[in-house]
């Protein structure tokens, strides 16, 4: 006769649960920033909240009170590692459960979400939308960075960076999730780390990045009322279909013959009646000042007609449309009922704009006969600037925009004239403004107009900022980063600015024709930054190298090192480029450059600067030389025969190499 398994005490289950209670509730924030950073970024954030929190709170054992032990030991065996322990086997599970909800099965239809995404768990929030409180520029940068990263490098990098675990623990918790490759992790969030910087905890701790600091929002209501009385709908033709199936006559096929489906391939389009409608105040109200705060606007938001054909035309374009797709812009139909920003006539045109969570999509058709277009680009991540303005209507020469509801003013401005003043721009009551010269994409440079846009007092951040249009459906935001040192007295910021100040303006008027080379590449926003300041040998004069970083919707952006001499007629020089890099971002702070420079006597220098950490300036090849500081001229040889290769030393003994240079 078997003997009856013996269970555990009750009183040490009850000790072990009351500490494994203790532990998940003292660690409740980091666990939950840990759960929601790991998970996937397409679950959006009032998913991944709630995943979040459901995660770690079912991280206490089962109901039978037994705690799994961690799948290595502690080292040590003094009894001192027990709250390290609970902590670990808290993290392993939540790194595990969070990883568990990005995985599919072989064979898993690739146009579902994950399985684990699919069926809901507590805790359960109907009717409301929660979202972490939106942050900053750095917050919106990093989070973007972290979406590029694979779900096991930001574990990884989370519990590095944020827990301040040791490397050797870090690799044991992911071990112990289940990562097949934790070295594979460990170097990637140490790639990660290194292009984020030492502002990584702070950012991380922000409210951006907390979901336990949420901020709510009814759904759509309208659209709520509606599911529900469908819901009651279906429920009624259920309830009369069965009935009816029940009491078949005779020789009557029981079966429920003609069942109304859908047999036309591809996605169903939807109609304009579940087109999301925003609020006209909701704006004025938020936190998330973007394009889900835009109300739907124009005199035909109501022709039905209109916005069938438009959403048609998306779904499926005819063989006589061809769509304008901007660079790395998915092109297929919508996944879910979009939202609805503007529909009314511009310059003899019926337009239509839509916003899809992730992307601006516009429909044009010509008010007697013509043939359609359709224009769609990336707007996701967009903020008060980036979301600004959309071009509504093209003209010869001439563009139109439509307007935030958030602006309380626009003017516009030559780019290369900084002491012209601004001029008023009108705007009509549903946001559309008057025709606006378009630069010249071929012609010789003696123009540049931008929009310069005020927002209103009733959002947070009050301020005036620039708008070009090159090309795309948005225009694209101009900042300026100045000279360390320079400014109005605050303490040095590599922050960007908005390039609405005099030496803004002074420094885009030497700069401003280079804006044609990223027309149509996606870029959503282009920064100067005046990295060094030089004085020229010879009594030369001063010069400024400047670092113009063009960054995409995407993330990656092309970079272009441009050197300013004295004279201020003469257009900057290119000295170095770089593609699809961090470099003079938030994310590569340091850089260095060279150019070859010839003074007024005749004679031929060597010229290099670095930015403010660089404290060493080598060169090497046909000149060597190497000088403690920040720039470098030295005297070289005939310039056709001079090469030379420019390096720095930053402060902390790294070693940073020029931008690969033009010429």
């Amino acid at each position: 006769m078997h003997s009856p398994r013996q269970r555990p005490p009750v009183t040490g289950t009850r000790t072990a649960l009351d500490r494994a209670e203790s532990a998940l509730i003292g660690q409740y924030g980091d666990l939950t920033r840990l759960a929601y950073l790991t998970l996937p970024v397409s679950l959006g954030r009032h998913r991944r909240v709630l995943l979040a929190h459901g995660i770690v709170q079912r991280a206490l054992p089962g109901v039978r009170g037994r705690l799994p032990a961690p799948r290595r030991p502690e080292a040590g065996g003094d009894g001192a590692g027990a709250p390290v322990s609970e902590g670990r086997r808290l993290r392993q599970h939540v790194v595990r459960a969070a990883l568990a909800r990005e995985r599919r099965p072989r064979g898993w239809p690739a146009a579902l979400p994950p399985p684990g995404t699919l069926l809901p768990g507590l805790p359960l929030v109907w009717g409301l939308r929660l979202f972490p409180a939106a942050g900053g520029a750095e917050d919106m940068a990093l989070g973007r960075l972290l979406a590029t990263a694979p779900a096991e490098a930001r574990a990884a990098f989370l519990l590095l960076r944020l827990d301040g675990l040791p490397v050797a623990e870090v690799r044991e918790v992911l071990t112990g999730a289940g990562v097949r490759d934790p070295e594979g992790a460990l170097r990637a969030a140490d790639e990660l780390g290194s292009a984020v910087g030492e502002q990584a905890e702070r950012l991380l701790r922000s409210r951006e990045f907390d979901a336990c600091f949420v901020q709510t929002r009814p759904t759509d209501l309208l659209r709520r009322r509606r599911r529900l009385w469908c819901a009651w709908g279906t429920l009624a033709a259920l309830v009369g279909f069965l009935a009816l199936w029940a009491l078949p006559g005779p020789g009557q096929d029981p079966s429920p013959a003609g069942a109304g489906t859908d047999a036309r391939a591809g996605v169903p389009v939807p109609g304009p009646r579940q087109l999301t409608r925003t609020p006209a105040d909701v704006w004025a109200d938020t936190s998330r000042v973007d394009f889900t705060a835009w109300p739907a606007r124009g005199d035909r938001v109501d022709d039905h007609g209109l916005l069938s054909r438009a959403l048609s035309v998306w779904a499926r374009p005819p063989r006589s449309v061809r769509p304008a797709v901007a660079p790395d812009t998915p092109a297929e139909p919508p996944t879910r009922s979009p939202q609805l920003l503007y529909a009314g006539e511009v310059e003899g045109r019926a337009v239509v704009l839509f916003h899809d969570v992730q992307r601006i999509v516009r429909y044009s058709e010509p008010l007697t006969s013509g043939t359609p277009s359709l224009a769609i680009a990336r707007a996701d991540d967009a903020d008060v600037t980036t979301a600004a303005a959309v071009v509504v209507a093209r003209g010869r020469g001439t563009v139109r925009f439509l307007t935030a509801p958030w602006i309380a003013g626009a003017e516009t401005r030559d780019l290369l004239r900084p002491d012209s003043p601004a001029r008023r721009l009108r705007v009509a009551p549903d946001g559309v403004t008057g025709t606006v010269p378009a630069p010249a994409a071929r012609t010789a440079c003696d123009s540049v107009p931008v929009l310069q846009l005020r927002s209103s007092a009733r959002i947070v951040e009050k301020h005036a900022f620039l708008l070009s249009d090159l090309g795309g459906l948005s225009p694209v935001h101009l900042t300026y980063t100045p000279l360390p040192g320079t400014g109005t007295g605050a303490p040095p910021s590599r922050q960007p600015r908005e390039a609405t100040g005099a030496p803004a303006l002074v420094a885009w008027a030497r700069l401003g024709c280079g804006l044609r080379e990223v027309r149509g590449s996606g870029v959503r926003a282009v920064n100067v930054w005046d990295f060094a300041a030089q004085d020229l040998p010879e009594h030369g004069g001063r010069s400024v190298w400047s670092c113009v970083r063009a960054s995409t919707w995407r993330g990656p952006g092309d970079v272009v090192v441009r050197w300013r001499t004295p004279d201020a007629s003469a257009p900057a020089r290119v000295v170095a480029r770089a593609r699809s890099t961090a470099a003079c971002s938030r994310f590569g702070q340091h850089v260095v450059a060279g150019t070859r420079w010839r003074a007024g006597s005749g004679h031929w220098y060597v010229l290099a600067a670095g930015s403010r950490a660089v404290s060493r300036i080598e060169v090497a090849g046909d000149v060597t030389e190497s000088r403690a500081g920040r720039t470098l001229a030295v005297r070289t040889p005939e310039k056709s025969r001079t090469r030379v290769t420019v390096s720095g030393v930053l402060t902390n003994g790294d070693k940073l190499m020029e931008i690969g240079r033009d010429g």
